[in-house]
């Protein structure tokens, strides 16, 4: 295979590497709120240890908020992770394909397609963690203050 036919398929591979690139800020964004509730948990932890009891239900009612997003958090994340995974394989599947003249469609539209659908699913458990952030927020807000949901 000369240059100038391999030259197709980087331009066709380079769509592909940029969804890596916006996956990745996305983790990066992910991974900083899930930090972010690890180290409000150690923070509640510590202040349910000091507390008096009459404040142990609304630190409990945040630590277990806390526990919520962190589960979802760590459920997108593994999902944009494996899309990542996937756009990776499918980079490769276009250059084996083209270099050994394969048909290979039919599997990198199937790449393609996970790689959204994973994509999809991790952005909507990023948006429920949103809202459980939102509820762990109005808990710390005074009565006076809370808006009704």
């Amino acid at each position: 295979m000369s240059l100038t036919d391999l030259i197709p398929t980087l331009q066709l591979a380079i769509g592909p590497v940029i969804l890596i690139s916006g996956i990745g800020l996305i983790l990066l964004s992910m991974t900083n709120r899930f930090g972010r509730i690890v180290d409000r948990s150690r923070n509640l932890s510590g202040d349910l240890r000091r507390a008096p009891p009459a404040v142990h239900k609304k630190i409990s009612a945040q630590l277990h908020i806390l526990a919520d997003r962190a589960r979802v958090l760590r459920a997108a994340i593994a999902l944009a992770t494996i899309s990542v995974l996937l756009v990776s394989i499918l980079v490769i599947s276009l250059f084996l394909g083209a270099l050994l003249q394969l048909d290979m469609a039919a599997f990198i539209v199937i790449l393609f397609v996970l790689c959204m659908l994973s994509l999809i699913i991790s952005l909507l458990l990023f948006i429920s963690d949103l809202r459980l952030s939102l509820e762990a927020f109005w808990l710390e807000m005074p009565a006076q203050v809370r808006r009704k949901k």
